[in-house]
C-alpha cells in the first residue's frame, strides 16, 4: 500500500508486468491459486485503480489511509483487519510478481509452531526471500512496529521460530521497486 515513489510517476503495482497484467493481480493470483482460507488486501495509493486491477479477487479489502508514512502502517492495518481465528498470516508484497501459489504452499506445509517452525521463511540460492509466513503469536508485535519497516527485524529476534523453506526460482528474491527492476523484468518474458 505504499506510493512506489522510487518508480517515479508510474504506480508500480499498477504497471503491466509478464503476461500483460498488472504487477499486483500475479501477486494476488499466486495468493487465490494457493491453500490459503483467505485473502486480505490493504490498499494505499491509488486504491481504487488498485482495487480494480484485481478484478474479482475474492478478498477482503482494507484502506491505509497513512501509506506515505511507510509500510509499517500498512502491516498495522493489515493485521488489525485479520480474523481472531487463524493459525498463522502469509505477508505477501504486491510488488513480487513472480512469487507463485507453490512458494506459498511450501510455506504452508512446513508451517508447525509446536515444533518449532512458527515463522517460515522461503529460501532461494540460500537468500531469504519473501512472502513469510508468521504464526499468530507474532501478530501483537507486528502492530507495535512503526515507521518505513516491515517485520524483517522480528525474524532476528525470534530466530529460533524461523524455519527456511527452500523453493526454486528466484521469483521470492524477485521485488520492483525502481523503473529499471522493471524493465529487467519485462525482458524476461
Amino acid at each position: 500500500a505504499g506510493s512506489s515513489r522510487r518508480m517515479g510517476a508510474e504506480n508500480k503495482l499498477l504497471a503491466d508486468v509478464v503476461g500483460g497484467k498488472p504487477m499486483v493481480s500475479h501477486v494476488a493470483g499466486a495468493l487465490a491459486g494457493a491453500n490459503v482460507v483467505s485473502i486480505t488486501v490493504v490498499t494505499g495509493h491509488q486504491a481504487e485503480a488498485v482495487k480494480s486491477a484485481l478484478g474479482e479477487l475474492a478478498a477482503d479489502y482494507v484502506h491505509n489511509p497513512d501509506y506515505a508514512e511507510g509500510l509499517s502502517t500498512s502491516l498495522r492495518v493489515g493485521v488489525a483487519a485479520l480474523a481472531d481465528d487463524i493459525d498463522g498470516v502469509v505477508i505477501c508484497l504486491g510488488d513480487m510478481p513472480l512469487v507463485s501459489a507453490s512458494d506459498i504452499d511450501n510455506l504452508i506445509a512446513a508451517f508447525d509452531p509446536l515444533e518449532g517452525r512458527g515463522i517460515c521463511v522461503p529460501v532461494s540460492g540460500r537468500k531469504r526471500g519473501n512472502p513469510v509466513l508468521w504464526a499468530k503469536s507474532y501478530l501483537a508485535e507486528m502492530a507495535g512496529i512503526g515507521g518505513d519497516v516491515g517485520a524483517r527485524h522480528l525474524l532476528e529476534q525470534h530466530a529460533d521460530q524461523v524455519y527456511e523453506v527452500p523453493v526454486s526460482g528466484d521469483g521470492v528474491l524477485t521485488d520492483i521497486d525502481t523503473p529499471e527492476r522493471l524493465a529487467e523484468l519485462r525482458s524476461r518474458e
